[in-house]
């Protein structure tokens, strides 16, 4: 049993007898040594609840009469994190940013099951580069392994519904964490397995190796925004559309990952399996920013997709910030003008982006003083590029950071101010310009567009 069991085992023994909840009110207060942010936000989903400021004292409180009862997560920006909430719970932590899971505790009434999950998220970490290693074993050695591990967290849990009195939904969503944790890794392990060894053993495994999906569910609410469920359903689904279009499909190129083709295959798993709307609508989701966001696919492709998706999913929650990435992607593609997009020179005039690109090939790169670590590695990095590619004009777009941060930053830095530029509308920007990841560039023959989804560590 590894350390944070230990202390968890430890933790539920001493807490034994404090979970009785005399009456409807919630209260959710804490403290935050080194606060990153002013205040603290409580979400149900992806809707916010409330938010708290922090008081002289970097301490923060929550109070409702009543509550529905379920899954929440905190943000205090730039970090989130769970917290189970029912009616009745008062429920207190205390964290440091410095080392923010690591030294988040919670107490009060509600504390049991909120510790479990903590800790269960902790010592899944801890397992990360062993469970790495088990891809390498064969498919028994590899399934004995990962039920072992999954088999302690469910005594842990075992004795905590002996010495706490933990409600229905407390106990189903500390169980669905520990299951839906060990056999996401089963669905995942024929493909990274055939990436360290290049053996394919889909067709090799023991016929009880997925003997788990018989208990899966696809219809239930309070699952949908549990971390462990959806990467596991997020897998789920690409395995089983992996194995039928191996099956169905005669091109084996076509079912090479995040194409058009594998991508509208799971599509269709997930508008066959899924019944519950909210997670459907966010596997969707999740389904077309891997393939607009990364494929970097053709425009004719690009359109067979959103058409797919479109005919599957017209309903979706997410459609607007769907249909807004199309088209910004659209909009950037080879051979047409880069987005009129206004920025700030350093004397805070605006012009836009053809007017700096137009008597130039210019490579467009992007920066935050958010990420200290990122800028200097950028600034490096286009002081290499210009000695070797010095056809280019190095222009650098700043994001999310206030003027005399900006400012003070260029100055000490030695950027020369000509080709720095500020981003005064943040979303206006990156929905334009599709600025993920951070390490993008772009590439203009004067104000065309050459390639929009360069990566400026990559060939220019």
């Amino acid at each position: 049993m590894n350390k944070h069991l230990l202390y968890l085992s430890l933790f539920f023994l001493a807490a034994c007898g404090s979970n009785e909840k005399p009456n409807s009110n919630v209260h959710f207060s804490g403290e935050i040594v080194n606060p990153t942010s002013n205040q603290v936000v409580l979400y149900k989903g992806d809707e916010i609840i409330d938010s708290a400021k922090l008081d002289n004292n970097n301490r923060f409180l929550f109070t409702f009469d009543s509550i529905s009862e379920g899954l929440y997560h905190f943000n205090h920006d730039p970090e989130v994190q769970y917290i189970f909430l029912e009616n009745g719970d008062s429920i207190v932590i205390r964290l440091n940013t410095v080392d923010f899971d690591e030294s988040l505790i919670f107490s009060g009434r509600g504390e049991e099951v909120n510790n479990f999950l903590l800790e269960l998220f902790l010592a899944n970490e801890e397992e990360a580069s062993k469970i790495r290693s088990y891809y390498w074993l064969k498919p028994e050695e590899f399934a004995q392994k990962i039920d072992s591990l999954k088999a302690d967290k469910l005594a842990v849990l075992d004795d905590l519904k002996s010495e706490s009195e933990l409600s229905e939904k407390e106990e189903k969503i500390a169980f669905a964490s520990v299951f839906y944790t060990y056999n996401m890794y089963k669905e995942g392990y024929p493909f990274r397995h055939r990436r360290r060894t290049k053996n394919e053993v889909v067709d090799e495994l023991p016929d009880n190796f997925y003997d788990y999906r018989s208990d899966i569910t696809f219809n239930d609410n309070d699952l949908t925004y549990l971390r462990p469920y959806y990467n596991f359903v997020k897998n789920h689904v690409g395995n089983l559309s992996y194995v039928h279009c191996s099956n169905d499909c005669d091109d084996d190129e076509l079912i090479a990952r995040n194409n058009l083709h594998f991508s509208k295959h799971k599509l269709h798993i997930i508008d066959s399996l899924v019944a519950e709307k909210e997670l459907k609508d966010n596997l969707f989701r999740n389904v077309a920013f891997d393939y607009l966001l990364k494929v970097h696919d053709s425009e004719e492709n690009n359109e067979q997709f959103i058409n797919g998706f479109h005919e599957l999913s017209s309903n979706n929650r997410h459609i607007e910030e769907i249909n807004t990435l199309y088209e910004g992607i659209k909009n950037i593609q080879p051979n047409k003008t880069i987005p009129g997009i206004q920025v700030l020179d350093f004397d805070g005039n605006k012009i836009s982006l053809p007017e700096i690109a137009s008597d130039n090939n210019t490579v467009f790169y992007f920066w935050s003083g958010i990420d200290r670590k990122h800028f200097e590695n950028i600034k490096k990095r286009i002081d290499k590029l210009s000695e070797e590619k010095p056809k280019y004009n190095y222009v650098g777009i700043n994001i999310k950071t206030e003027e005399g941060h900006w400012k003070a930053l260029l100055e000490s830095s030695g950027l020369d101010p000509k080709n720095q530029y500020r981003a005064p509308n943040f979303d206006e920007l990156t929905k334009a310009l599709i600025v993920y990841p951070l390490n993008k560039c772009i590439i203009t023959k004067k104000e065309v567009i050459v390639d929009a989804f360069a990566n400026v560590y990559g060939p220019l």
